[in-house]
């Protein structure tokens, strides 16, 4: 005997009623991935040591330190091995191949993200002294993108909102962009970091100073986003007992862009030992465990912090370096944070080693879950839509980065740029 459901139209209506602000909270609150290409790293300078030419000196810098230590394939070579890999297997043993992508990078594009530092790496000044800079380092970044020689993001980092740097860090704000504004508008690539932050009320004061800059450069709502420098215990746990971190984020009403882990002053205040201080704590692994879950379907990037151990130095501290800051990139793109920040010209070669070996290892058996997932076919992995969101999006990132080749996808794939970039953001073939 057939039976009738029970839930009929009544129920069907309270249920959606019941669930109506929910839904439009999830949707507001949780709008998922922005689609847009993050950086592998981001640069730090001193504002008043940058100039328009730095980033192409900073890839010569890189190339001669690799050239006097063995050449580039030679720390392939290294890199690989250190990753439990192969040499010579497949794509991501291909030593020869992987150098020479890191050679391209290196020469076209070996500074991705840049930040101006008016902060910590700047130190204290009169006013007057960073008036004059924050006003020159405009003129020098309109130059910059004028001239073609600037990173795809370009911005400064400014002094935070507590009490005794607050109008500091908002006058040299407002001078940079007005002078950026007026010297050619601001750049899409634009942005600005703000640090140390204690409270989500401090990014709700960003807000406001954004729509005031918006308000008088004569520029839409929301045109300016901002970072939030994740390096002060009291974001991560306030004092009631919750994470005002994911408050945070959501305060700042769609302008945060990205968390970046401020490794040295989170560890510092935490009280760990200098010597201790390091991407790999318990400490530091714990913070970003709280950036990854704020961050998580809000369109929020996510960054690791740096390490201060620099490839200078006799041959044996070199390749000491070189192995502890390539560990510790490959450390971070496996625990899902795509972004690091990088602080001299000869960590970019184990930056780009580390994350390009990252993609390319991985890449055969991720485009042949992809193909067998498009194609409807069974193979060894029964994959469901949120896996093949994970799978493309990880060869989009390899692909956007220059790890591999639009050719390479379409061949494993059969997917060119604009279908990979579909199904990473729905999860079902176009």
């Amino acid at each position: 005997m057939s039976r009738h459901p029970v839930f009929g139209a009544e129920l069907h209506r309270a249920v959606d009623e019941l669930l109506q602000d929910a839904d439009q909270a999830l949707e507001r609150l949780y709008p998922g991935d922005r689609g847009v290409r993050q950086p592998v790293h981001t640069v730090y300078v001193p504002a008043d040591a940058w100039t328009p030419a730095l980033s192409a000196d900073w890839g010569s810098q890189a190339l001669d330190a690799v050239e006097a230590h063995g050449g580039m394939e030679q720390l392939a070579q290294r890199v690989i091995q250190q990753a439990g890999g192969t040499v010579g297997i497949g794509l991501a043993g291909d030593v020869a191949g992987l150098a020479g992508v890191v050679t391209a990078k290196l020469r076209h594009e070996p500074i991705e993200d840049l930040r101006l530092d008016f902060e910590d790496g700047f130190g204290l000044r009169d006013d007057a002294e960073e008036d004059a800079w924050a006003v020159q380092s405009a003129h020098q970044v309109a130059r910059a993108l004028t001239d073609g020689v600037a990173p795809a993001w370009i911005g400064i980092r400014f002094r935070c909102l507590e009490a005794d740097s607050r109008r500091r860090g908002l006058r040299t704000l407002d001078l940079f962009l007005t002078e950026l504004h007026a010297a050619g508008g601001l750049p899409e690539g634009l942005v600005l970091t703000l640090p140390k932050v204690t409270s989500a009320d401090q990014v709700r004061a960003m807000v406001l100073a954004a729509g005031a800059l918006e308000e008088g450069l004569g520029l839409p709502p929301g045109r300016i986003g901002f970072e939030v420098q994740v390096e002060t215990p009291q974001l991560i746990l306030g004092a009631d007992g919750t994470v005002p971190l994911a408050a945070a984020v959501h305060a700042g009403e769609g302008r945060v862009t990205s968390l970046h882990y401020g490794t040295y002053d989170y560890s510092a205040s935490l009280g760990i030992a200098a010597a201790h201080q390091s991407m790999d704590h318990p400490v530091a692994d714990f913070a970003k465990q709280q950036m990854l879950l704020a961050a998580a379907e809000t369109g929020v990037h996510v960054s690791d912090g740096s390490t201060n151990i620099l490839p200078v130095g006799e041959a044996e501290s070199v390749f000491a370096a070189w192995d502890l800051h390539s560990r510790l990139v490959r450390r971070h793109l496996q625990r899902g944070i795509y972004q690091g920040w990088d602080l001299h010209p000869h960590q970019l070669p184990t930056r780009f080693l580390a994350t390009f070996l990252f993609y390319r290892e991985g890449f055969e058996a991720a485009a042949r879950r992809i193909r067998d997932y498009v194609a409807g076919e069974s193979g060894a992995v029964l994959d469901e839509p949120a896996t093949a969101k994970a799978l493309a999006g990880y060869l989009q990132r390899g692909l956007t980065c220059g790890a591999v080749t639009p050719d390479d996808v379409v061949a494993a794939t059969g997917l060119d740029a604009v279908g990979l970039a579909s199904l990473a953001r729905t999860g079902r073939p176009a």
